[in-house]
């Protein structure tokens, strides 16, 4: 499948409107900038830096985009304000670019070591159990035989509701009672997934940071148990990030990487904030690629994160 060819025209009207918010936030105080300007100088440079900063792009990459800026005008010698969107997407694209580890462009998985395991981790309330009902109706959808795993089984609600998932999208699920060891609901996920053959398994975890320690070793054994009926699980450990809290997914961010081994990140709830600048900051600041992106309520607004038509919906 081609690069592009999940970005239909539905899917980036999609993806424009989902995003509406940040870039009517982002590119109207930009116009504002540059109002009476004619090249861009260190005025409108302060401005732009400003604008994402406020916008929760991060002060650390913030700086890396100017810096890329300054460079491009000190090398093209004169730059235009008419000019300053389209390099600014270029630089924004840029430096996403350095940042991907792995380029995702479909909800497909490698043929190799199956089951694919996706561990799911994330405090409460950022999405994370309405990401994996979307996460297994796409995957079904793409072909595959799915299986959940509900592994938080410190709260009632948070079996109920996966279950609820799986009805609606048609895809079995393992639990416990509540209260039951994480590891031993993670055990008998897989065990099953290999016994019916299963080629995606997508393990649900509870969502808590006050004690980062516990954390560590909960997740740890999860692993380990895992490990024991598929050596290479988990492949995937997926880390949900609610894009309105701002600031806090940075720091959400910055204690999960620190406990786990994360290597992708689903951006959630992109359609109803400003702050979908947290894309870029986050991406650029933890080296971990964003996979997916949520931009609606709908099975079909969990999107695959292409970064150039990510950048183009943002400033356009």
């Amino acid at each position: 499948m081609g690069i592009f060819s999940i970005f239909n025209k539905e899917k980036k009207q999609q993806l424009d409107q989902g995003l509406s918010k940040t870039k009517e936030s982002v590119f109207s105080r930009i116009s504002k900038a540059i109002v009476g300007k004619s090249k861009v100088d260190d005025d409108v440079l302060d401005n732009l830096e400003e604008i994402l900063v406020t916008s929760d792009v991060g002060v650390d990459t913030t700086l890396r985009i100017i810096d890329r800026i300054q460079d491009r005008i000190a090398r093209d010698k004169y730059v235009g304000t008419a000019e300053l969107n389209t390099i600014l997407k270029e630089e924004v694209a840029g430096l996403l670019a350095e940042n991907e580890s792995r380029r995702f462009t479909d909800f497909s998985i490698p043929s190799a070591d199956l089951p694919y395991v996706i561990l799911v981790v994330g405090v409460n309330g950022v999405g994370k159990t309405t990401t994996i009902g979307k996460l297994a109706y796409q995957y079904k959808k793409s072909g595959y035989k799915v299986l959940l795993g509900a592994a938080d089984t410190y709260r009632a609600a948070a079996i109920d509701q996966l279950r609820i998932w799986s009805e609606r999208v048609g895809v079995p699920m393992v639990s416990q009672q509540m209260g039951s060891d994480p590891a031993s609901v993670a055990f008998d996920t897989l065990s099953s997934a290999v016994a019916q053959q299963k080629e995606v398994v997508i393990i649900d975890t509870a969502g808590r940071l006050h004690n980062k320690a516990h954390l560590m070793n909960e997740l740890g054994k999860i692993k380990r148990v895992m490990q024991k009926v598929v050596a290479t699980a988990p492949q995937e450990v997926l880390l949900i990030l609610d894009a309105s809290t701002g600031q806090n997914a940075y720091e959400q961010a910055r204690q999960f990487t620190e406990v786990t081994d994360v290597n992708a990140l689903a951006i959630t709830k992109l359609d109803g904030t400003a702050k979908g600048g947290v894309v870029i900051g986050i991406s650029d600041q933890f080296r971990v690629p964003v996979k997916y992106i949520g931009i609606g309520e709908q099975l079909e607004d969990l999107q695959i994160f292409n970064r150039e038509e990510f950048v183009d919906s943002l400033f356009k």
